[in-house]
């Protein structure tokens, strides 16, 4: 029954439209279920994982770790998302780690199972390459962000892109520690830099929301570069 909801899944995500529904029934048949806490780690940095996932519900974050211990999250991962292409189709070492920033309810697709599908709709790779592509341009992104833009800049934008209005509802990816990991500094700075825009009018933060109280005034922000 639970395979049966991921091929309904399966077969409305963008990279595997229009695959036959006898490949996404084999590929769900082979899926295995399994439910992650909050904060425990569903791969780790470095280690070979041989399994393609499918975020079912909850969120995780990709991170890198330092030899001391500090965190640079590449990506948070949101439900309906499939993620780890790289580490399964090359055959490496997991590039990043992934943790669970909630419960999360995730499908292991076995690296096998995805090879036979994609020796039979060669098609499936092109869209493959063209997901793992834009994640390559996000991370170039956000190597450009870190290396041109101050912290205020960054987190400026985090929240222009985290919202279409005004308002972000704070959860457990937008806690103080994990904005600061994605942002690339620490929690005290970043306390600073909230109550620098707080004073300025240009947001307004509780333990539930963000609002944004002048947009323009936050793409301004955005804009500027420089350590």
């Amino acid at each position: 029954m639970q395979n049966d909801i991921l091929f309904k899944r399966l077969k409305n995500t963008e990279l595997l439209r229009g695959i036959a529904a006898e490949a996404l029934v084999q590929i769900a048949q082979n899926a295995t279920w399994k439910v992650y806490p909050a904060e425990t780690v569903v791969f780790w940095e470095g280690d070979t994982e041989s399994n393609l996932f499918y975020l079912q519900y909850g969120s995780l974050k990709a991170v890198k770790t330092s030899l001391d211990g500090r965190e640079q999250v590449l990506k948070v991962i949101n439900a309906g998302e499939i993620f780890h292409e790289v580490g399964v189709l090359a055959k490496r070492a997991n590039p990043a780690s992934a943790i669970a920033l909630e419960e999360s309810g995730i499908w292991l697709i076995p690296r096998q199972a995805l090879e036979e599908v994609l020796s039979a709709y060669p098609q499936m790779a092109f869209r493959i390459i063209e997901n793992m592509a834009d994640k390559i341009i996000d991370l170039a992104s956000l190597a450009s962000d870190l290396s041109l833009k101050n912290v205020k800049a960054r987190f400026a934008k985090l929240l222009l892109e985290q919202t279409e209005g005004n308002l972000i509802e704070r959860d457990s990816s937008t806690t103080q520690t994990e904005m600061a990991s994605r942002l690339g500094t620490v929690p005290d700075v970043l306390s600073r830099i909230i109550r620098e825009l707080t004073k300025m009018g240009v947001i307004e933060v509780d333990k539930q929301q963000i609002r944004i109280l002048d947009r323009e005034g936050l793409i301004e922000q955005a804009k500027i570069q420089g350590k």
